[in-house]
């Protein structure tokens, strides 16, 4: 099985070079339709789905294999899910921010800057997060022998 995947990414890499090789001019026109470049993205998108399935496959067997793997799985999720509660509890639907959207001629909903909004609070409550996570046992380390 590993020679045969060996062998596929051979191929899959000659025939990648050959169609970088083909590949029309920068200043032409139409080079974004022509065969070679159509070509490469349907590797492209081969290569993408190949990568995701055995990702997903892969990351579920191992879930599902371990014992107490699911169980953590689920208490990560539920954390993230309460974050993205709080953020979106914390994020408000700012009027003022529509009108000004709107005058510069940007068409957007109360309900897209509230989700705007939840997602910039959980980027922020996720980062201090990791940081607090970074520092804190390097700190406990330095202190406590």
């Amino acid at each position: 099985m590993n020679k045969l995947i060996k062998i596929a990414l051979i191929v899959i890499g000659l025939i990648s070079a050959v169609l970088w090789f083909s590949l029309p001019s920068a200043e032409d026109p139409n080079a974004i339709s022509s065969g070679a470049m159509n070509f490469m993205f349907i590797i492209m998108y081969i290569l993408l789905a190949i990568a995701v399935v055995a990702s997903v496959f892969f990351g579920l067997t191992k879930l599902l294999s371990t014992p107490g793997s699911l169980k953590k799985a689920l208490f990560g999720i539920g954390g993230l899910a309460i974050v993205v509660a709080v953020s979106y509890g914390l994020s408000s639907n700012n009027a003022p921010v529509v009108e000004e959207m709107s005058r510069r001629g940007i068409e957007t909903t109360e309900g897209t800057v509230k989700n705007i909004g939840m997602g910039l609070n959980v980027f922020f409550i996720l980062t201090v997060v990791a940081v607090v996570l970074m520092v804190f046992p390097g700190l406990k380390k330095m202190f406590v022998k």
